[in-house]
């Protein structure tokens, strides 16, 4: 038995200068921002959710933690049980986090290599619908929020943990050279895609450290024209573009990444692959993406 994990649920990130969240957020990504209970954080809404981005005050910038939603309590006291089996320490959300984030229940817990993970049931959502400012809709639903990428420093024990402790699903992998992690020449290291719903992977891992605490997070549109506009906006605002626009192998999608304030990349793209899990077959791709994708721009 492992965690029925739902979806995405949220974001937490850290920030020095909210303004430059405002811009990246707002005028670039075209998120929405809303009101929340705590005047000092900025909230970001891209459907019914509440919010789905979240951004706080730090004397850093960089990724904090992400949340993943289970349907209800009798889930989350499953999850409780299995981790406790386990033998993964976790927390139980005070009630003043409760009341930020908005949901009914929660806990708060460590994978080994340092990435934070909360658990949680019953987010409010709104009766507003989230009207984006230039007015492209985002892909969620019964696929969640996105994606996110973090670093791990050892790949086969991160395949363990994630699939038999947590309960992702292996969709895909992509394997590249030993030596970029310092391992003997000939060797290979492992990016997992894991997913957990109808998205192709909710969760992927690379094995590099990242002071970042993410490598990338990723947000689907519907269509193709708000993936060139948004593309547009990078250019418009200055945002420091880290990948070109191409279509990935593993989950089909179009996208492009750019650079946030919190250092890590938000990947935005759209025509994500939908999976059913009664018939996948996980396989190794051969290339990161069919065409385009050139990551070298960041140096540039």
């Amino acid at each position: 038995m492992t965690i029925d994990i739902k979806s995405m649920g949220y974001v937490r990130v850290l920030s020095t200068d909210l303004d430059q969240w405002r811009t990246f957020a707002g005028k670039v990504l075209g998120l929405v921002e809303a009101p929340g209970p705590n005047s000092e954080n900025l909230y970001y809404r891209i459907d019914e959710v509440s919010a789905r981005l979240v951004v706080q005050p730090g004397d850093v910038d960089r990724f904090d933690l992400c949340g993943w939603e289970l349907a209800d309590d009798k889930a989350l006291q499953a999850a409780r049980d299995h981790l406790a089996a386990a033998g993964v320490a976790f927390e139980e959300g005070t009630p003043e986090e409760l009341a930020e984030r908005r949901v009914q229940e929660m806990i708060r817990f460590s994978d080994p290599w340092d990435n934070v993970f909360e658990l949680f049931h019953g987010i409010t959502y709104e009766a507003r619908p989230a009207v984006t400012p230039y007015g492209h809709t985002f892909v969620t639903g019964d696929q969640g929020m996105g994606h996110i990428v973090i670093p791990v420093t050892d790949d086969v024990a991160a395949l363990e943990f994630y699939t038999e402790t947590l309960g992702f699903r292996l969709r895909d992998s992509f394997s590249l050279p030993g030596e970029l992690a310092g391992k003997e020449p000939g060797s290979k290291i492992w990016l997992r895609f894991l997913g957990i719903n109808p998205r192709h992977h909710s969760l992927a891992f690379l094995p590099f450290p990242n002071a970042d605490k993410c490598v990338h997070i990723m947000l689907e549109v519907d269509k193709l024209d708000d993936v060139g506009r948004a593309l547009e906006r990078v250019k418009k605002y200055d945002a420091p573009l880290s990948a070109t626009l191409g279509r990935h192998m593993n989950d089909e999608m179009i996208s492009f990444y750019v650079k946030s304030p919190g250092g890590f990349d938000v990947e935005f793209g759209t025509e994500g692959l939908r999976v059913d899990d009664s018939k996948w077959v996980a396989r190794a791709s051969t290339a990161v993406s069919y065409w385009g994708h050139d990551f070298s721009v960041r140096q540039q």
